[in-house]
Formats: structure tokens, C-alpha cells, sequence
């Protein structure tokens, strides 16, 4: 059998490949360095598969009104699922998705075309550095926020930051809200940090995972949601009900307990996410 498209991106030299996913018509997932990064139902953008994008999902479905547009700014492409997402279940958003690695944009255009009739615009550079050069007219009319970085299996550590943070937040609406994407092992200790450091940025925080996770019991991902605003309370049990289980939304005092005496991270304290072992996320290339 023929290999699955794939190619080596330039900028790390990072293999990626896209797959049909065997159980389910239509849809494909994009590895890069051996990890799932991305699941796209090429039939059905609206439905979701890894267990930290629903609950993405599940958060800016509580975004404004069921179904109205919003303004989203996505710091981290993949195969752009999200987006997809957002124009499928809130038609006519404004869009704007930076990502790094320019021929993985073009590889996952290429492969997987997202609708024409979407405002979605790619910016490519480092998330960092473009945030700074997003016009004047963005600075505090965003809605959502995703902040969704990965070199690999791993978040770089300079958009981990306090500084990265307070940059990032001069986008937001006064009731926009940012989604991180947090992936952390045994302790936390990343990810409790990183809540520390988002908590003391915007000041209102929740953390959502599965139960084993915020335990610290296995290497996952958290989805950390944060807003200028008070995060209304009516979102929690939607948020739970929404799957997947068994699942926690931690906020408020918990939270407090969850960051514990974790420290605020710095410019000159950041370091990128912990790696997962190579039997969680890791498979083989070229699989025909």
C-alpha cells in the first residue's frame, strides 16, 4: 500500500504525515515528530476527537450567544482543527491562526482543505513575535484566545511566561477569554505553574481535565481557561456535562489548592513542557 502523505518541515526538520483514521470515514490525523497533533473530520468539522480540544470546544460553545461569530486568534495551527470548528458551529468568525512552520500550512492545505467560504487568515512566524505586530484595531476585541503551541511534543518555553502572557492579553475583549492547551506528567509541576502564571495575568482561571490527570497520576493535557471577567459560574456543570468522562472543572479556592506554592514564570524562569514517554503519544511514520 501507498505511504500517507507526508513531508519534513524545513524550519525544525520535524517529520509530518497525515493518516486516515481507520475507525472513522473522513476524518485524519496529523502527526509531527511521531505526536497526534492534530484529528480532522474532513465530513463534519463540528465534531471534535481528542478529549482536551472537546473540552476546548466545549468552552467556546459558552462563548456569547449560542452560534453568534466571534473574533478568534488561534497561536498554534496543526491541521486547524478549531478553526474548522468555529466556522462549522459559529459561521461568519473572524479568524486569524499563527503558525510557525509554513510548510506545514501548506502541507495540511494541501491535504486537507478547510472551506473557502471561511475568514480564517494564516500569519506565520513565532507566536510571540507576531502578537506584537497584530494592528491596533485587535487589541482588546478578541473574543478567544487559543493558546496552543507545540514544537513536538512540547510546549516551547517562551510563550510559557508572564511577559508572553501580558502581551498576549492586550487582545482580549474585557469578557474575551484565553484557552491554553497544557500538557504535563506526574506532579504538575508545569502545569500548576502555568496556571500560577495565567492566574496572576488575567486573574479569573479554571482548569479543565480528566479526574487522573489533575491527580497527577498519568501524563495528559489540562485545558486552562482564563478571562478579565469572572468566569460565570453557570459554565461549570455545562462544562462537565459535556464529556469527556469521568472530568473536573477546578476554580476558586480549589484552584488555589491546585497552584499550591507554584511559582509565577518568568522570561528568565521558563522552560518548555515536560516530554511524554515515547509509549503515550509516540507512533511510527510511513504507516501504509
Amino acid at each position: 500500500m501507498a505511504e500517507h502523505p507526508s513531508t519534513t518541515l524545513k524550519l525544525s526538520g520535524h517529520f509530518a504525515e497525515i493518516a486516515p483514521d481507520r475507525w472513522q470515514d473522513g476524518a485524519f490525523t496529523l502527526t509531527v515528530d511521531g505526536t497526534p497533533q492534530s484529528h480532522v473530520n474532513m465530513d463534519d468539522p463540528s465534531q471534535l476527537f481528542f478529549e482536551y480540544v472537546q473540552r476546548m470546544g466545549h468552552v467556546i460553545d459558552q462563548l456569547s450567544e449560542p452560534g453568534a461569530p466571534i473574533t478568534a486568534i488561534h497561536l498554534g495551527g496543526g491541521a486547524l482543527t478549531l478553526p474548522r470548528y468555529v466556522e462549522a458551529t459559529r459561521p461568519g468568525s473572524r479568524q486569524q491562526v499563527v503558525e510557525l512552520e509554513s510548510d506545514l500550512v501548506d502541507f495540511v492545505r494541501a491535504e486537507l482543505p478547510w472551506s473557502k467560504r471561511a475568514s480564517i487568515r494564516v500569519r506565520h512566524g513565532d507566536a510571540r513575535e507576531v502578537l506584537a505586530k497584530f494592528p491596533a484595531g485587535m487589541r482588546g476585541a478578541v473574543d478567544l484566545l487559543v493558546v496552543d503551541v507545540f514544537s513536538g511534543a512540547r510546549t516551547p518555553a517562551h510563550v510559557t511566561s508572564v511577559e508572553f502572557y501580558e502581551e498576549a492579553m492586550t487582545l482580549l475583549a474585557p469578557e474575551g477569554v484565553v484557552v491554553v492547551n497544557v500538557a504535563d506528567g506526574p506532579g504538575l509541576a508545569f502545569a500548576r505553574s502555568q496556571a500560577a502564571t495565567l492566574k496572576h495575568t488575567v486573574g479569573h482561571v479554571a482548569a479543565l481535565a480528566e479526574t487522573q490527570i489533575l491527580k497527577g497520576r498519568r501524563f495528559g493535557n489540562i485545558v486552562l481557561v482564563g478571562s478579565p471577567s469572572a468566569l460565570p459560574l453557570h459554565w461549570m456543570p455545562r462544562l462537565l456535562a459535556g464529556g469527556p468522562h469521568p472530568s473536573k472543572v477546578v476554580a476558586g479556592v480549589e484552584l488555589l489548592d491546585f497552584i499550591g506554592s507554584s511559582p509565577v514564570v518568568t522570561d528568565a524562569t521558563a522552560v518548555k513542557s515536560p516530554p511524554p514517554s515515547k509509549n503515550i503519544f509516540q507512533v511510527k511514520p510511513g504507516r501504509g
